[in-house]
């Protein structure tokens, strides 16, 4: 006869396991000392495409105001890619979190900023500058969907996020409209600016794996090595697919 107790034990066991195993793997962020940073640029190889003007076709005296682009590959005069998000994939403990709130605007009929840093658990606060009705609508492999209204009246809502994964944001009621939210579980995140730079600071001494994504481009990693009070260089260069 099978012994139910033992048994019983032994899947005990095995959870508590798998508990103090992931308690194991927990960010730990505090102050960093004889740390160093990291530095460079996404760059785009090859002739980067025009961006896309985008057809705004619904509450145009809202929506019109001025020539609207797509964001989805933003490279500038000197091959430097705008919001590409880098991170370090194997950290786990350094810095702690910065203080203050995530904010995703919807200003403009644009999501602004388009990627927005959202540590997992935290909340995020959705406003809606423009006095008209927006939709929150999210998609992502690992996070509940949102799919909220938001009418002109309810100038904040606020959600969260369980995992870390980079969650794509659309309005259903303006067509045009996208953004990103990278969630995520350690500080170590930066998305690079109008001419593909980004710096991570705080960063413990140690070899790190580093890690570029970019939406339409993909993802690119590379090794680096951070030495205390010092500065690494690194460069990207993604190509189109």
């Amino acid at each position: 006869m099978l012994n139910f107790r033992m048994i019983a034990q032994s899947a005990a066991l095995t959870l508590g396991a798998a508990l103090v195993s992931t308690a194991a793997i927990a960010y730990e962020g505090g102050a960093v000392a004889g740390g160093g940073s990291i530095k460079g640029t996404v760059k785009f190889k090859g002739e980067a495409p025009a961006q896309e003007v985008l057809d705004v076709n619904k509450d145009k005296k809202v929506c019109a105001v001025g020539e609207k682009k797509s964001n989805e590959l933003v490279v500038g005069a000197d091959g430097g890619i705008r919001y590409a998000v880098v991170s370090l994939t194997n950290i786990s403990k350094g810095k702690a979190f910065p203080e203050g709130e995530s904010i995703l605007d919807q200003a403009g009929c644009e999501y602004l900023p388009y990627i927005v840093i959202v540590p997992t658990g935290s909340e995020l606060v959705i406003k809606n500058s423009d006095g008209i009705l927006h939709n929150i609508h999210t998609y992502s492999d690992k996070n509940k969907a949102v799919n909220r209204a938001q009418p002109k009246f309810k100038k904040k809502i606020k959600e969260s996020f369980a995992e870390p994964e980079m969650v794509k944001v659309t309005c259903d009621v303006h067509g045009w409209m996208k953004g990103w939210l990278a969630v995520v579980d350690h500080p170590y995140y930066v998305i690079t600016d109008e001419k593909g730079a980004f710096e991570l600071t705080d960063v413990p001494a140690g070899e790190y794996e580093i890690k570029v994504w970019q939406e339409k481009l993909g993802e690119s990693t590379q090794k680096v090595t951070v030495a205390g009070g010092a500065e690494a260089a690194v460069t990207f260069e993604l190509a189109a697919k």
